[in-house]
């Protein structure tokens, strides 16, 4: 997939989000290529931004530690950029519906500064936004299709689905051209692993380096799929490239489903050794869960040919031997 990346090559690039799991990712991706990268990040702690994610690259890539709600400071960043990967946002479903209000200012109003400002400052500019599978709410038919209901069963769902949608309005309104993917579990190096707030696969990948048991909640039969990082930012590239995915929007997923106890068993695997153990679920964990999920990415493979080819098997061991190696600037 090298080859068409090669037209980011001298392109004004904004990141929101560029210190984090993804948006570092994704900002050292396109400066390898020779983009000319900005990256904005807030750097609130609970949100997974990480200086030691552009180590290296501080001199390749302009980082601004600012606020999306920053007017005027978004006004001018938006200026003159040939693309923006809207990756900002809070992803804890849980902190969600703890703090309501912090997700609707972050994850809504936020979205609305940046749209507002290409509207203004930048209505050419090309934009890519990454929504989450949350949008779906608990299935009714597997896999999960682009057509399936929208029902999501907590507050971070139901915003993530408003900023996808405020994407939408605004090309269909003003022109913007702007496509929503909508990813499933995305992991791999530069995630944040103190924690569970940004996937429980975080948490598991410290706790098997630690030789702690990993806690499986329920039954762990509850299948997902999951995206290494690598996989997701080629779906990225890829769309923005791409005219065709202007106004749409479009599912990522995997041709692996897994069980969460399989899951657990393999990552055991792959590192050598640890343990885990099915827990109950705890009761604000369980009123959001969405049991069974895996996704239908066949309008993304059929418009732009994406398609994941990383294993699972070899995610997961480029991942541990990423943390074996870096663990001190993580937890």
């Amino acid at each position: 997939m090298s080859e068409p990346f090669t037209q980011f090559a001298g392109t004004r690039v904004l990141i929101t989000g560029g210190l984090g799991f993804i948006g570092s990712n994704l900002a050292r991706r396109l400066a390898d290529l020779d983009a000319r990268v900005t990256v904005l990040d807030s750097l609130i702690p609970e949100y997974g931004g990480n200086l030691f994610n552009l180590a290296g690259y501080e001199d390749r890539i302009h980082i601004n530690i600012g606020d999306m709600r920053d007017e005027h400071g978004i006004n001018h960043l938006v200026k003159d950029q040939h693309f923006i990967f809207n990756l900002a946002g809070q992803v804890s479903h849980l902190d969600s519906m703890e703090n309501p209000f912090t997700d609707l200012e972050i994850n809504c109003r936020s979205q609305l500064f940046l749209l507002e400002a290409c509207r203004k400052q930048n209505p050419g500019v090309r934009i890519v936004y990454t929504c989450t599978r949350q949008v779906y709410g608990r299935p009714v038919r597997l896999p999960v299709d682009e057509d399936h209901p929208l029902s999501p069963v907590d507050v971070n769902g139901i915003h993530k689905l408003a900023g996808s949608w405020y994407h939408t309005l605004y090309h269909r309104t003003y022109g913007l051209r702007a496509t929503s993917l909508r990813l499933t579990n995305t992991y791999g190096p530069r995630m944040r692993v103190r924690d569970a707030r940004q996937t429980f696969l975080g948490l598991w990948l410290r706790q098997v380096i630690e030789g702690a048991e990993i806690e499986v909640y329920g039954d762990g039969n509850q299948a997902r799929d999951l995206n290494y990082v690598d996989d997701a930012l080629n779906a990225i590239l890829l769309a923005a490239l791409s005219p065709k995915t202007e106004g749409q929007t479009y599912n990522l997923g995997s041709h692996e489903v897994v069980s969460l106890k399989n899951l657990a068993r393999l990552l055991i695997e792959v590192n050598g050794n640890g343990a885990f153990r099915l827990v109950p679920f705890p009761p604000d964990r369980k009123a959001i869960d969405v049991g069974d999920y895996y996704a239908n990415f066949n309008r993304i493979q059929r418009t732009i040919g994406w398609q994941p080819t990383v294993t699972l098997r070899d995610g997961l061991s480029q991942t541990l031997a990423y943390y074996r190696a870096n663990y001190a600037h993580y937890w």
